[in-house]
């Protein structure tokens, strides 16, 4: 037995008290949040840059919901990122601020009557997918960017998804089965979630091939950030080590709100609770240990990203 999704009641999104709304987004503006790194790192994505080689960015849902879009996108626009690799929750808030111009629900008050997550104008991003996988070889990020850029969305000029489809930027996506809401929805096929999804992570690892002189970033994601670039890079440098070449000169960055030592380059003992945090002993040390160069800054996403896009706006 197993539970009969007919039986869920679906409500629209304008009977949902929306948490964040469009004038969260900021405009682009220099921001007075400051730490050396960011001008270290400012010069190797420069260097990346010119080198044409891979610089990534991965994000946290609470990214998008921090109103740093334009910051991103502007990135992206001048060939500062090559990719942007996000979770699932991440396509649900830049679907919903593109479509309505609000997102964010409030999981204490939903959650006590069971509507949590239970929206209808959501769930289309599951038609989306599940017509992809029905079409094959188009993975999430691609098709849902495309679905915002093409589509009736009055404020797809912020998404993240619209613009990497603009721009023909891979968008990823990793999405793990039963995190996201519109797993809950009667329409949700796993088989499709599944399939697009991995056609992303195959996109990354290509990507994550071309990481040598390059720059990978996790801003704010603990679990999946560190785990699918852990996997992607095996992949790769196993390729490459084949061919007689290496993958091991590159930058990475982690910004999130942990109290780190100023030296992360040696992975935690595991009797320090630090050890769980994954972007430490897996982006931070491990995977940079044979040459690469690794910073990590504390900071809100709405400080940390702006000061990353003035260090770069300032190098111009």
């Amino acid at each position: 037995m197993f539970f009969d999704r007919k039986r869920l009641l679906l409500l629209p999104l304008n009977k949902r008290i929306h948490d964040l709304n469009i004038s969260a987004i900021k405009e682009l503006q220099e921001n007075s949040f400051s730490h050396p790194s960011f001008n270290v790192i400012a010069d190797n994505i420069k260097n990346a840059k010119k080198g044409g080689k891979s610089v990534i960015m991965m994000l946290g849902g609470h990214v998008i919901r921090s109103g740093v879009q334009r910051y991103i996108i502007d990135m992206m626009e001048q060939g500062y990122i090559t990719c942007l690799a996000m979770n699932g929750s991440g396509v649900i808030h830049d679907f919903e601020l593109a479509l309505i111009g609000a997102t964010t629900e409030s999981v204490a008050r939903y959650i006590r009557e069971g509507q949590f997550g239970l929206w209808k104008e959501t769930g289309q991003i599951n038609d989306i997918v599940n017509q992809a996988y029905k079409n094959g070889g188009t993975g999430m990020g691609e098709v849902v960017g495309k679905a915002i850029y093409e589509g009736d969305f009055p404020d797809n000029g912020i998404s993240l998804l619209a613009a990497c489809y603009r721009l023909n930027i891979p968008a990823t996506i990793h999405v793990g089965i039963g995190y996201d809401i519109i797993h809950e929805h009667p329409n949700f096929d796993g088989a499709a979630a599944g399939a697009t999804s991995y056609i992303d992570f195959l996109k990354f690892t290509e990507v994550v091939s071309n990481l040598e002189n390059g720059v990978v970033m996790n801003f704010g994601s603990a679990v999946m950030a560190p785990e699918v670039f852990l996997k992607a890079l095996s992949m790769a440098r196993n390729v490459a080590h084949q061919e007689g070449k290496v993958i091991k000169h590159f930058t990475t960055l982690v910004c999130d709100l942990h109290n780190l030592p100023d030296d992360c380059s040696k992975e935690p003992c595991k009797d320090n609770e630090a050890y769980y945090f994954r972007p430490w002993k897996t982006m931070l040390a491990r995977t940079v240990a044979d040459g690469g160069e690794s910073f990590y800054i504390k900071g809100k996403h709405a400080d940390t990203i702006p000061a990353l896009w003035t260090a770069l706006y300032k190098m111009h």
